[in-house]
């Protein structure tokens, strides 16, 4: 688990990404630790090594394009489960703060378990909803360039737990599948009461990224209060 495999530094060429010294060696380390964690609790179904290399790894730094494009110095997940596409993209952009939101307390302490093992100090945990985190008051709110999130919900219900914390002039990278246009379709009425617009989509070598613009504040009203985006999402 700890080499990576041909294919996958193929493709990562392919895609430009050029590696520092360290770099492969600690993507390697922190699947290693996804795969032992695994084994407590539920973090991921992809389980076979080259596959956790393309699905999580190379998914993950298929985001660095749009990174380095915004200009970004800052970077937070929605619902980080396992750790991506945080966790590879702090290993990688060492100049990049990261922050990983995790509802899950015991997921919140593998995270933070991780870091400290790879000595990620760019890196920080939030064990909390993304409702109370991205609320009016809370420091997190309107205060980082990217926000990512996959496995989330679908997009009308993702919009509202991700675009509170992008700051004004920022955006959200949605990280989708082959159902990303039919979401977009979905979220008309979420994306105009959340003052947001989807600018454009990236095909990747695992989905699609759904890119969303962000050039107002975010209305006060949201998002609204615990569980509510699930439960009634904004079509």
């Amino acid at each position: 688990m700890r080499k990576p495999p041909q294919s996958f530094l193929d493709s990562a060429d392919r895609m430009g990404i050029a590696f520092d010294d360290g770099d492969l060696d600690r993507l390697g380390h922190w699947l290693e630790l996804l795969m032992a964690g695994n084994e407590r609790m539920n973090l991921t179904r992809i389980l076979h090594p080259e596959d956790a290399w393309h699905r999580h790894v190379l998914d993950s730094l298929s985001l660095l394009p749009m990174v380095m494009s915004a200009g970004a110095e800052s970077l937070i997940d929605i619902g980080s489960g396992g750790g991506a596409p945080g966790t590879p993209l702090a290993i990688v952009c060492p100049d990049l703060r990261v922050g990983l939101v995790e509802t899950t307390g015991k997921k919140a302490r593998f995270l933070e378990e991780t870091s400290r093992t790879l000595g990620l100090g760019n890196l920080e945990v939030f064990n909390d909803r993304a409702e109370r985190l991205g609320a009016v008051g809370s420091p997190l709110r309107e205060s980082w360039d990217l926000v990512t999130a996959r496995a989330v919900g679908r997009l009308p219900v993702l919009l509202e737990l991700t675009v509170p914390f992008a700051k004004v002039g920022g955006h959200v990278l949605a990280i989708k599948g082959d159902q990303a246009a039919e979401e977009i379709g979905e979220s008309r009425s979420a994306l105009h009461r959340l003052h947001v617009n989807v600018v454009e989509t990236v095909r990747t070598t695992t989905g699609t990224v759904v890119v969303i613009e962000k050039p107002r504040a975010t209305p006060k009203g949201y998002p609204r209060g615990v569980g509510e985006p699930n439960r009634n999402p904004l079509r």
